[in-house]
């Protein structure tokens, strides 16, 4: 479980971020993080892993993110960036993965054994020994996404999954998540991709929770949407 007690980030030109969210993901929940070009999604996202410094509580799993237990924190909660390059650094595709389990001092039994899960539920044991240099912007993400999985996280966060993806690799991405049983909180502009992965939906306006509701009303309602500079689902191509 994910919960967020009134939390803020305040950047250092004093732009706010996050204003006083509060918000609870419960275990296998996923939810979509909507809003427009700075609304503070992800904002929001950085701060629950202690990237960006903030005030409030957040908890995963009953433990208090601070200071001193972020490693703990980032244990249970993994982060998929929006660019798989910030996470594929490596030589291959395997060392990518394997980097995090061994900075924990994991042995490479382990290592290699989660690795060949994480490969074969993503259905990308091709990708194994290959640089992210030469692989499509879909392999990318998957690869990202077995950078944080082979971690064992039981909360999830996406920033923008979509982003770069041609329709063919947004649909096996789609039905990867729906497989996942992780709390998942995926900020998105994609809404189709947020109806389709999510039954719940957070929309945030200047860094505050604007609604909270079932994303089968909340992405439809274009008078609500248009409020936070939104498109809603359906509203494409009426006119102004």
């Amino acid at each position: 479980m994910l919960k967020i007690e009134k939390l803020s980030v305040i950047y250092p030109d004093q732009t706010v971020g996050i204003d006083d969210v509060s918000l609870c993901a419960k275990d296998g929940e996923s939810v979509a993080l909507i809003g427009a070009n700075g609304a503070g999604k992800t904002s929001l996202i950085m701060a629950l892993v202690g990237v960006l410094p903030s005030n409030g509580d957040v908890f995963a799993d009953n433990v208090k993110l601070d200071k001193d237990n972020l490693n703990e924190i980032r244990n249970k909660i993994g982060v998929v960036f929006q660019n798989p390059d910030d996470q594929l650094f490596m030589p291959t595709i395997y060392d990518n993965i394997a980097f995090g389990l061994r900075n924990m001092g994991v042995n490479e039994v382990e290592i290699n054994a989660r690795i060949e899960t994480c490969l074969s539920l993503l259905n990308i044991k091709r990708l194994r020994n290959k640089t992210a240099l030469k692989i499509s912007g879909g392999e990318k993400r998957m690869a990202a996404l077995a950078t944080v999985l082979v971690m064992e996280p039981s909360i999830m966060l996406f920033d923008e999954p979509t982003a770069f993806l041609d329709p063919k690799a947004r649909r096996i991405l789609l039905s990867v998540l729906n497989g996942l049983q992780h709390t998942k909180i995926i900020a998105t502009h994609d809404l189709m991709f947020a109806a389709e992965t999510c039954q719940r939906c957070v929309l945030l306006k200047e860094g505050r929770v604007f609604a909270d509701g079932p994303s089968k009303e909340l992405l439809y309602d274009i008078e609500l949407m248009d409020k936070c500079g939104v498109e809603a689902i359906g509203s494409y191509g009426r006119e102004i």
